[in-house]
C-alpha cells in the first residue's frame, strides 16, 4: 500500500528530483489526452463533429508532449503514477478539465476557450513549481515546460482571433432529446 499523496502547501519547498517531476508532468499530459479523447467521444455521440475534431486535435498536441517527455528521458515505458504535487485552491491536475464544461452544443469558440484555461492553469503551475523546487535540475525542466505551456496559450489565443464567438441563443435546441424510462 502505497502513502498518501503529499499536498504541498503554497510557498512550501518542493523537492522532487527529475524524474519524479518528469513523471508528473508525463502524468499530467496523459491525463489531458485521455480527457480530451472523452470529450471527442461524447461530442461525436451528440453529432457535434466539428467540436469533436477540435478535441481530438488537442488531445493529438498533449501526446506528443508526453511522447517527448518519454523520449527526453529515455523511458520505454511509463513510470509509475507519480505523488500528486499540489498548490492549493485551483491547482489540482492543471491541463484536466471538468465534465460538465462541455455541452453537446458548444461551438469551436467554446472548445478553445476550454484549452485556454488548461494551458494557462498549466503554465502557472509549472511556474510555481520552477519558483518553489529545491532541485535546479526541476527548476530548469519546470522553466523549460512552463515556456512550452506560453507557447500553447499564444497558439489558443490566435485560434481565437480566428473563431466567431458564439450567438447568445447557441445552447438553444429546437429538437432536444429525449429520453424515455
Amino acid at each position: 500500500m502505497s502513502a498518501p499523496a503529499k499536498r504541498e502547501e503554497p510557498g512550501a519547498p518542493v523537492s522532487l528530483t527529475l524524474p519524479e517531476f518528469m513523471a508528473q508532468a508525463l502524468a499530467m499530459e496523459r491525463e489531458a489526452v485521455d480527457r480530451y479523447n472523452e470529450f471527442a467521444d461524447s461530442l461525436e455521440t451528440h453529432n457535434n463533429h466539428e467540436v469533436a475534431k477540435l478535441f481530438r486535435t488537442m488531445a493529438g498536441y498533449e501526446s506528443k508532449h508526453a511522447e517527448r517527455i518519454m523520449a527526453e528521458m529515455g523511458w520505454t515505458e511509463a513510470p509509475p503514477p507519480p505523488r500528486a504535487v499540489q498548490f492549493g485552491p485551483g491547482m489540482d491536475d492543471p491541463e484536466t478539465l471538468p465534465f460538465d464544461e462541455v455541452h453537446y452544443l458548444m461551438q469551436p469558440w467554446h472548445a478553445l476557450q476550454l484549452a485556454l484555461t488548461a494551458e494557462k492553469r498549466a503554465q502557472a503551475f509549472f511556474a510555481v513549481l520552477a519558483r518553489m523546487s529545491t532541485s535546479e535540475p526541476v527548476r530548469r525542466a519546470a522553466t523549460e515546460l512552463q515556456a512550452e505551456e506560453a507557447e500553447h496559450v499564444a497558439l489558443i489565443q490566435d485560434w481565437l482571433q480566428k473563431v466567431p464567438p458564439p450567438d447568445p441563443d447557441w445552447a438553444i435546441d429546437p429538437d432536444p432529446p429525449r429520453y424515455n424510462d
